[in-house]
């Protein structure tokens, strides 16, 4: 059985096999990026009330680089780096940034004619790397943007201090990540199949956390000014089949599957599955799944004590009182 997260419940976090459920889910990935991108374009919306100019912003877990090119086209004189775990999803964002600097199109038309030629000579900027363990120095980044990644890490309360640490004082986080609502007709419909076999109960989809646990987190790692806000949205399916087939592409399953783990009666349990899912259809006839989407971005804090551990206080904060308890 593999470890799991104290605070959360989860299988403690394991890169070598995230790195596999990402690597299987490249070549299908194009079938699902409709949410991604739709979220990417929300998270885009909320940064248009939001001063700020980079010179490097670090794309954090970019899969098949899909934002890359908007935050370039945003801060066109900006240095933009992609990481991601999955070497699959790298080589779809190095093949996807060829064919656009191929074609002139894209966020090079933003640069100057010298500049456009030396991105391209050069190629994207990408980099094998796990979003919980950066390869970077401390403070070597303006801005951190994450679409849909936290969640898959088990102790995002770990997650938060490694961005906090290579961003520069007052720099910008800026995330989105899937709330407890998440895929709930998916969980619903397993407790009932589960339920009407008799078969003890096991966990299917990811146990998300809370935006109000993740705000405490952005103000425990170091940030400040935490602005979080959420919305549900809900995608509809024809059938089971399609439903399911989706969520396998996402690759949204941490755990062992159930035939992988020895249950016999995974079959049975797939039927049961479909039966529960086709008992949830709407008067139009189709199934709704689930999604919260969380929203979240923060600034670096000033640091409060120096690397020897000597207090550090600002000249604005001379003469103020303790600030109040929310």
């Amino acid at each position: 059985m593999s470890p799991t997260s104290s605070r959360t419940g989860r299988p403690a976090y394991d890169p070598r096999r995230l790195r596999e459920i990402f690597d299987r889910r490249a070549a299908a990935f194009d079938d699902v990026a409709f949410l991604p991108r739709e979220i990417a374009d929300r998270m885009r919306e909320r940064l248009d009330y939001i001063k700020v100019a980079p010179a490097r912003v670090l794309d954090a877990a970019c899969g098949a680089g899909a934002d890359l090119p908007r935050l370039r086209e945003r801060f066109p004189e900006a240095s933009v780096l992609g990481v991601d775990i999955s070497a699959a999803m790298l080589a779809r964002a190095h093949t996807a940034d060829a064919a656009e600097a191929e074609s002139g199109a894209g966020w090079r038309r933003f640069l100057p004619t010298t500049l456009a030629k030396a991105f391209g000579a050069r190629g994207p900027q990408l980099a094998q790397a796990d979003f919980s363990a950066l390869p970077f120095a401390s403070a070597a980044f303006d801005m951190l943007w994450s679409n849909l990644a936290l969640h898959w890490h088990s102790r995002p309360d770990l997650v938060f201090p490694e961005w906090q640490r290579v961003l520069k004082v007052n720099g910008l986080l800026m995330f989105s990540t899937f709330g407890p609502d998440t895929l709930r007709e998916l969980a619903a419909a397993y407790r009932e199949a589960e339920r009407t076999l008799d078969l003890p109960p096991m966990p299917h989809t990811i146990d998300f956390v809370d935006m109000h646990d993740l705000g405490d987190m952005l103000v425990e790692s170091g940030f400040e000014i935490p602005v979080m806000d959420q919305e549900v949205l809900t995608i509809t399916y024809r059938s089971p089949e399609s439903l399911l087939a989706d969520v396998a592409r996402w690759g949204a399953y941490p755990f062992e599957r159930e035939a992988a783990s020895g249950r016999a009666d995974a079959q049975a349990l797939r039927g049961a599955v479909h039966r529960a899912l086709d008992a949830l259809r709407r008067d139009d006839g189709t199934i709704p799944l689930t999604f919260e989407v969380i929203y979240g971005h923060a600034w670096k804090a000033v640091p409060r004590t120096t690397a020897e551990g000597h207090g550090v206080v600002r000249l604005e904060d001379i003469g103020r009182g303790p600030k109040p308890h929310r």
